[in-house]
């Protein structure tokens, strides 16, 4: 499961993180930060391939000592990206991949709230509690 969820806002400014353990926290708004000069450069990757068929989930985006940093980027230009623990070895790509497409799916209703202004952080009930069932539960 993952370590820390980010929503990244098309002008790359964060609209939700959250992170376990919460010591860690700047660690992850660093680690989320590195990882959009790799998003931007798969993404503009893939807008130079034949056809332009655009891929939404962008896979592994970098490993680190203790993280696997994945990314995924909706056509809105609005960027996904979780952090899983290097040491979860049985967590496949295709569960990483439904864990994008719940949180897209969950990101999505909060676009579709009236009450929400494009932009502004996201502070959902029902957003938080997807993002919680997605964490890693510690203690």
């Amino acid at each position: 499961m993952a370590v820390c969820i980010a929503v990244i806002a098309k002008e790359n400014y964060p609209l939700y993180i959250r992170s376990v353990p919460s010591q860690n926290e700047l660690k992850f708004h660093y680690t989320v930060h590195t990882s959009l000069d790799v998003v931007e450069e798969k993404v503009s990757a893939v807008g130079k391939s034949i056809g332009d068929q655009r891929e939404l989930y962008l896979g592994l985006l970098y490993p680190t000592e203790d993280y696997k940093v994945y990314g995924y980027v909706t056509n809105s230009k609005v960027k996904f990206v979780i952090v899983v623990d290097s040491s979860n070895t049985s967590l496949r790509d295709n569960e990483i991949r439904s864990m994008f497409r719940k949180l897209h799916n969950s990101f999505t209703d909060v676009m579709c709230n009236p009450f929400y202004n494009p932009g502004d952080p996201i502070q959902s009930k029902a957003f938080n509690g997807i993002v919680s069932g997605m964490m890693v539960q510690t203690g």
